[in-house]
């Protein structure tokens, strides 16, 4: 009989299971869309190129769907049980609720070390496939992330402003281009119109440019005797180069810690947490030059002669009066110095110590979301057994209502840990902190029938206070 029960359950809940895999991937994958929409649109991306798109989105928001598909279905599975009194039979056969239950909790389980094996395994090729198509696009259809009115400064030596595009993307209007010299002031090309377009072998972007100055000032940095020219043209061929596309995709590709597996985030950590003696080195480099006594090994010498020199009341006693002043300002100037490099290693301190957090987050992600099925599962099976309503309405209320909890609480630890006011795993398993015993409670109370959800229920219980509080106003 248990046989057949468990049959009877997995059948019962596999289909609004999948169902809700489905609506919830589809929705997150919308929304990620939604986001990019004014980048995507009428921007001449082929079918096979949106198709790939949609693909890769919907595989790396799979360990998101995972856990609200759970969710959603246990209620609603266990409603429509509870709703058509199959539930009320089976307890009233003598089987318990966590016996009931069983079955779907290792299907759980099962579905939870799914969801590791695939963001251990799968996620980190699909974030560096994205990642790849990403930067194709821009390459191919540079105008995808040429906004209208905003200063554009990924290609390198160079800033571009675009007042105006029209819907094909490749004619363009009220066009400035600052070309970054770092000598005198940047060089400026203005046009009235022109036209964008990427060379066939996709290494160059070229602005063919109409009715337009370039301005130019030569001659040599920090002197007032300085050649300024403008030049008018009609039509002007500006060419620039995209490879450095190609090396921020190479520092992306090398640095996101989502495009690792646990091995290899274990092992980024690792050589994040030893840089102890990088940083003696570096400080020992950068400060000895400038401290001469730090040059010296023993310092017990020099403490001996100190001991035995006559005692020097004032320090000016040491130095003519014509060298005071100067040996102030070196001195000065070294402290300077020492206060900088202190500073740079200070940043470089701090830059590496979010760089290690960054990778804990993402160590402790593949765990969290994982886990995540498993404690939404158990927040979802009781409170529908309770509420013992089917259908997609109150299960869908109640599924949104505890995954935003889910999510809130998942995002602020996240944000607490990056900014380091919590320790990283505190953090990351906030939210599977605060929802098990939510999970255990709601067991317990189906478990014993309760009428936590029973609108019957709290009628009865404020009948007496509404009574009482009629008599005491009538008084």
């Amino acid at each position: 009989m248990f046989k057949k029960l468990d049959i009877l359950i997995l059948k019962a809940f596999i289909g609004p299971f999948l169902a809700a895999l489905l609506i919830t991937t589809f929705v997150l994958t919308m929304q990620f869309f939604w986001l990019y929409i004014d980048d995507l649109v009428g921007k001449g991306l082929d079918l096979l190129t949106i198709f790939q798109l949609i693909g890769l989105v919907s595989v790396s928001i799979f360990t998101t769907a995972l856990p609200l598909s759970l969710l959603f279905s246990s209620i609603m599975t266990f409603g429509n049980l509870g709703e058509s009194f199959e539930l009320i039979a089976i307890k009233a056969a003598g089987i318990p609720l966590v016996r009931f239950m069983r079955p779907l909790f290792i299907f759980t389980i099962f579905l939870s070390g799914i969801a590791f094996l695939f963001s251990n395994n799968i996620i980190p090729v699909t974030q560096l496939k994205l990642t790849n198509l990403k930067f194709d696009i821009i390459v191919a259809k540079p105008a995808i992330d040429i906004k209208e009115g905003v200063f554009y400064d990924k290609i390198d030596g160079y800033v571009i402003k675009l007042g105006k595009k029209e819907s094909n993307d490749s004619i363009i209007r009220n066009i400035v281009i600052f070309e970054k010299r770092f000598n005198l002031q940047d060089n400026m090309i203005i046009a009235e119109s022109g036209v964008m377009r990427v060379t066939a072998n996709k290494k160059f972007l070229e602005f063919i440019l109409f009715n337009g100055w370039r301005y130019q000032e030569r001659g040599q940095k920090n002197t007032t005797n300085t050649e300024f020219t403008r030049l008018y043209f009609k039509e002007y061929k500006k060419v620039f180069d995209l490879n450095s596309f190609q090396m921020n995709k190479e520092d992306e590709i090398n640095y996101d810690p989502k495009m690792l597996n646990v091995h290899q985030l274990n092992q980024a950590i690792d050589s994040l947490n030893n840089k102890d003696s990088f940083y003696l080195k570096r400080m020992y480099a950068d400060i000895a030059p400038t401290l001469k006594f730090m040059n010296y090994k023993d310092s017990s010498a020099l403490f001996l002669a100190h001991k035995k020199a006559p005692r020097i009341k004032k320090f000016s006693e040491l130095l003519a009066d014509s060298l005071s002043i100067g040996m102030k300002d070196f001195a000065g100037f070294q402290l300077n110095s020492i206060s900088g490099n202190f500073k740079l290693l200070a940043d470089l301190e701090l830059s590496n110590r979010s760089a290690a957090a960054f990778h804990a987050i993402e160590w402790h992600r593949k765990f969290t979301l994982s886990f995540a099925c498993i404690v939404l599962f158990l927040i979802g099976a009781p409170l529908g057994s309770i509420i013992r309503k089917g259908g997609l309405g109150t299960p869908l209320v109640l599924a949104i209502v505890f995954f935003v909890i889910f999510f809130l609480l998942n995002n602020f630890g996240e944000k607490f840990a990056k900014s380091g006011q919590w320790d990283v795993y505190k953090g990351m398993w906030l939210s599977s902190g605060i929802l098990i015993p939510v999970g255990l409670f709601l067991t317990y109370k189906a478990m014993r029938d309760s009428q936590l959800f029973n609108q019957e229920f709290y009628y009865r219980l404020l009948q007496p206070i509404k009574v009482t509080l009629r008599k005491y106003f009538k008084k």
